[in-house]
């Protein structure tokens, strides 16, 4: 698990397996000697020694205990917060609220899967506990702050994206990904992909960092960047299908394997 600090306020935890990411934000302080009134992690690493270190790095930095988390999306791999900080309430986007409403455990099944794969062992069962589905658009207060929550859809039917403005931060989810192409669940459009991609535009735009969900974090002319190119894959994908050409630098098997689901996605 590695750490970086992105602003005196925001750290981004970045995962040993699938290059999670998981961003921790705490509201600014207002005056010399002030105490940070409240943190929120967002997302999650994926490793159990990651997620037992989790906590001991908030308080290492200084930051008070998280009174929230949230995730961008339903998929399993952002919703492992709750294993860190047992208790703690878990916030999303209405529509992930209703994914994971809709399909009960699914994500403590696929979370089974890839352990019993990996042979690995965790100390206690994932629960979600009473999740609250939060209007996106919108705004989620922390201290004397917000948040500003973005809807996303297109990778899947659900989720947001989360800009810190004070700190210029833009938490993408599962978009603008460096080492991974654009990726379109079971009955996801394209043309809602490239919608997505316009609403982050503007916010890329000003931001000094950008976090994908998987993949180093970006400085923001290079999220752009990475826009652009996944702009033109996404268009490719839908006028030519399996003949589209990948984005530069995500190319590899994996990658290509990929664009094989993506083109039977698109039916």
């Amino acid at each position: 698990m590695r750490a970086v600090s992105l602003h005196i306020d925001v750290i981004v935890v970045t995962s040993r397996l699938l290059a999670t990411t998981c961003t921790i934000v705490r509201s600014p302080r207002h005056g010399e000697g002030e105490a940070p009134q409240e943190s929120f992690v967002v997302d999650s690493p994926i490793l159990p020694d990651e997620l037992e270190l989790l906590a001991s790095l908030v308080a290492q930095a200084g930051f008070p205990e998280p009174s929230g988390l949230l995730a961008t999306h339903g998929d399993w791999d952002h919703l492992l917060g709750p294993l860190a900080f047992p208790g703690v309430p878990l916030g999303c986007a209405e529509s992930t609220a209703e994914r994971l409403r809709a399909q009960p455990g699914a994500a403590q099944r696929r979370l089974r899967e890839f352990d019993e794969q990996l042979y690995l062992s965790r100390p206690a069962p994932l629960g979600l506990g009473s999740f609250q589905g939060l209007p996106v658009p919108g705004v989620c207060e922390i201290g004397s702050q917000q948040l500003e929550l973005h809807r996303t859809e297109g990778h899947t039917a659900d989720g947001m994206a989360i800009w810190i403005g004070w700190a210029g931060v833009l938490v993408a989810g599962d978009y603008l990904s460096s080492i991974e192409i654009p990726t379109l669940a079971d009955g996801q459009r394209v043309d809602a992909y490239i919608a997505t991609l316009g609403r982050l535009r503007p916010l890329a735009e000003r931001a000094e960092h950008v976090v994908p969900g998987h993949g180093g974090v970006l400085p923001g002319w290079r999220a752009l960047e990475v826009l652009e190119q996944d702009v033109a894959y996404l268009g490719a994908l839908a006028a030519s299908g399996a003949q589209a050409e990948l984005p530069p630098g995500r190319r590899s098997r994996e990658q290509r394997r990929l664009h094989e689901a993506n083109v039977l996605a698109l039916g």
